[in-house]
This record gives structure tokens, sequence and C-alpha cells, in this order.
């Protein structure tokens, strides 16, 4: 959980860049419907939709690399920007080694199996961004103080960790060479298994599909139920202006359930996260959520409000992924039926409305009304009833510990009396800090002395696991930090 939590706050960083990308996709979606539809692209108008589509597309399609670097640093001790670079190699190195081409060159039996060809052309997503930030992280922490023989001297400390997580890249490609594909096909398999269940088989896809979300595997998913990978298509028949008599399912049933979810939903959800957050928060968090909820209803982009919570709040992710699942039940026994052709937004529901499989489009009225009261009022229970740690309600950097006034400008000696109450160097496993507090993994919680902690005019000291402890600073941690880890070489 700690890990998670960890992971979650490194992800804010990658994520605060999304939601302007989503906003400007949806301006320019507006401006020039070709980009969507197809067709002639001619005059002003148009030319700018196509320049501000691009501009925040350039920013979602590689979201994977934004997440690698985001979570390479976000994840280091101390922020240090080699953790970044680390990351990076690490992502070039796997996304090279598992591409397609390459792979159907080492193992040419792959080539002859859809799906583990679709699984590798879908490598590059945020599951490896996010394990390629996680290697380069790790690597920068476990190695940034490595001294090599004097002939390899230029390559010690933080000179080696891109190497080192090249090297475990290789060895991670490796494994992935036969895993990933492993992971695929079973998806593909439940796929298979989920469309022979009718309604209720559209409900767990629309589960599963959020669910999987984090990891990238949701493309395999995705495959089944709108392309033709088992005999399906439901995007590709209804953007070809077939209807339900021209296929054996009732078209449109795997893509309806998202736009009450995607368009209301989130908003809903968005509401209740804010108003949960804490008072010093509520403008930074209304920054984020309200630009995440406004490009997901424009155009159905849905990542920058869920990375958002999704490793910070795993369960409520998981709420959050079955009310998918119970609202495409409704929305389909309903008769609702739309297509999306980029996601599940106003944009696309505007443009699909005049196919011939478009049903009762007028039901996303009433639909999306109960979407964004559910959403609202399940999150705004569950965030309460559960203290869930959700977007402004972090634990660390509360408004009373900004107020922190240390006992003198000293900090040498203040870090030297924290260290004391750690018991001392060698009882420091690790060294970090937050806004306000000064964030320590120690080898034995028994040599840690709260009282003598204290004395150095601290304002608490916090325990939240096993081995470790949180001393709360103020705002002037950085400089104890910084002494700290001084005192600790």
């Amino acid at each position: 959980m700690k890990f998670l939590q960890k992971l979650g706050k490194a992800l804010m960083l990658p994520v605060a860049v999304l939601p302007i990308c989503g906003i400007l996709m949806g301006i320019g979606y507006l401006l020039c419907p070709a980009t969507m539809q197809g067709g002639d692209i001619q005059g002003a108008a148009n030319l700018i939709g196509l320049f501000l589509v691009k501009a925040g597309g350039a920013l979602i399609d590689n979201m994977a690399i934004l997440f690698a670097i985001g979570v390479g640093v976000g994840m280091s001790d101390k922020n240090d920007g080699t953790g970044g670079i680390a990351a990076l190699a690490s992502w070039l190195m796997l996304t090279t080694l598992l591409s397609t081409g390459f792979v159907t060159t080492l193992m040419p039996s792959i080539a002859e199996s859809e799906v583990k060809t679709i699984a590798f052309n879908k490598i590059a997503n945020p599951f490896i961004g996010i394990l390629a930030g996680v290697i380069g992280s790790t690597c920068y922490n476990k190695f940034k103080g490595t001294k090599l023989p004097d002939w390899l001297a230029f390559f010690s400390g933080k000179r080696c960790v891109a190497i080192v997580a090249g090297v475990v890249s290789i060895i991670v490609s490796a494994v992935l060479l036969f895993v990933w594909p492993l992971f695929f096909g079973l998806l593909v398999s439940i796929g298979d298994a989920i469309a022979k269940m009718g309604v209720v088989g559209a409900g767990i896809y629309a589960f599963l599909n959020r669910l999987l979300i984090p990891t990238g595997l949701h493309h395999a998913l995705n495959n089944v139920f709108w392309f033709d990978t088992i005999g399906l298509g439901d995007l590709s028949h209804f953007w070809a202006g077939e209807t339900s008599a021209d296929v054996s399912w009732s078209l449109g049933m795997y893509m309806s359930g998202f736009f009450p979810c995607m368009m209301f939903g989130i908003p809903g959800a968005a509401l209740a996260m804010v108003l949960c957050a804490k008072p010093e928060k509520k403008a930074a968090t209304i920054g984020i959520l309200l630009s995440a909820a406004v490009c997901s209803f424009i155009c159905g982009v849905t990542e920058p409000f869920e990375f958002a919570f999704m490793f910070l709040a795993p369960g409520l992710y998981l709420i959050y992924a079955a009310l998918y699942g119970v609202f495409t039940i409704v929305t389909v026994a309903l008769g609702f039926r739309a297509g999306f052709s980029f996601s599940a937004g106003a944009m696309d529901l505007l443009f699909s409305a005049s196919l011939p499989a478009a049903a009762k489009t007028w039901l996303i009225i009433p639909l999306g009304i109960a979407a964004f009261l559910v959403f609202y009022f399940v999150f705004l229970f569950a965030i309460k009833k559960f203290d869930i740690k959700t977007p402004g309600r972090e634990d660390d950097d509360v408004e009373a510990e900004k107020n922190v006034q240390l006992a003198s400008d000293d900090f040498t000696a203040i870090a030297k009396q924290i260290l004391a109450g750690c018991g001392g160097k060698e009882n420091i496993a690790s060294i970090d800090n937050c806004v306000t507090r000064l964030r320590l993994e120690v080898k034995d919680m028994t040599q840690v002395d709260d009282k003598a902690i204290k004395a150095a005019g601290v304002a608490g000291v916090i325990k939240p696991g096993k081995t470790s402890v949180q001393v709360i600073v103020g705002t002037k941690v950085q400089f104890v930090a910084d002494a700290f880890s001084e005192l600790c070489k």
C-alpha cells in the first residue's frame, strides 16, 4: 500500500499535464469535425481546430513516456532528475526490445499468432511507462552512491544509474517476451466468453475495461469487442453504417454504456472529491479535477481524472470501475445506442447520433443525470466513510504543519538532535521529505526516541509503519533534510 501511495503521488506530476491536452482536443474537434469524421479540411477555423487537436494529441498519444519520466523522478530520493533519465532509458529499451518487428525477428512464430502480434503492437502503453519509471527510480535509489574502481571512476555514483537501469530492462524485456502475450491472450479468451453473455456481458466488459486502464491491457479486450478479432467489431460495424440486422448482436452495446459515465459520471465524482478536499487544498484540487471533468465530458479523455486517484485510492478506483459496469447494463437494457471513434464524449455522441445504428440518444439526459448523482453520492459516501485519501485529502503538508516554527535556524543542530533520537545514522535506511515532513525509514524502531526528537523543536513525530518515521518540521523541512542527509553520509 505504501508503494502504491508513493506511486500515486509520483504520477501527479505527469497527470497535471493531461487536462490541458483534453481541453485543446475538445475545442479542436468542435472547430474541425473532419479530424474525427474524415473529409476535407479547409478554412481558418478547421485549420485552427486541426492545430489544437494535434497539439493536445502530442501529449495524450505519448502519455506513457510522461508516466515513465514522472514516476522516475517522483519516486527517486529527493526527486532527482537522474531517476527520470534512467526511466527514459528503460522505456526506450523495453519498447524497442518488445516491439513487434523485433520480437517477430527473434521468434518468427509470433507473427503467425494474431493475438500475440496485437499484444506486442500495444507494448507502448501506460503500464510499461510506469514499469520503466519504477525501474529507473529504484536503480537510482539503490545505486546512486556506487563506487567503482579507479579505471571506471567516471561511471561511479549517479552516472551508473542509467547503465544499471538498462541492464535491468534487458532482463525484464526477456521475461515480458514470454509473459506479456500470455496475459494478453488470457484477456482475449475472457472477452470471447463475455461476448456470449449478452447485456450482462457488456457490463462485465465495461468494468474490466476501466479496471485494466492502469496496465494498458484493456487494449486486449477492446480489440475483442470493438474490432474483428473474434468475429465481433462493435465499433467498426457501427461506423460502417450498419445496423443490428447486419450483425449477430445489438450493435453499439459495447460502446453505449461509456457515454453517461464519461460525460456525467466523472464530473459527479470530481465534484465529490472537490467537496471532500481539505480547505487549504481545495483550490488546487479544483484546478486538477475541473479541467479533467471538462475534457472527459467534451471528448471522453478520462486519464487525467483516473490517474489522479487510482493509485492514491485503489479501493475507490475499484468502485469507480464497478459503476461503469452497472451503468452499461442499464444503458444497454434501456435501448440507448451510440458509438465513438475516439472516446465516449459529447463530440462523438453528436457525430454518431445520425448513424443508422444510433437509437434513443435522447436518453443521455436522464441517464446522464442519474450517472452524475450516483457517482457523486457513491464517491462522497465512500470518501467520508472510509477516509479515502483522494486528491486534496493527503495527510502531508496540512495547514497546521505549514505554520510550524522551529526553535532556531541552526538546521544542522536540529538535524543532529533528530538523528540522535532516531538511533544514529547506522539506524537510518532512507531519507526523504515532503512539503512539511522529514520522512525516514529506520532499521530498528525500538531505537527511536520520540521525546529526544521533539527536543529539537519539531511539532511532532508520527509512525505510520513498522519502520517509518515522519518528523513534522514545517516549511523549512528541506533545509533540515539536507543537513540530515549530510550527517548520514
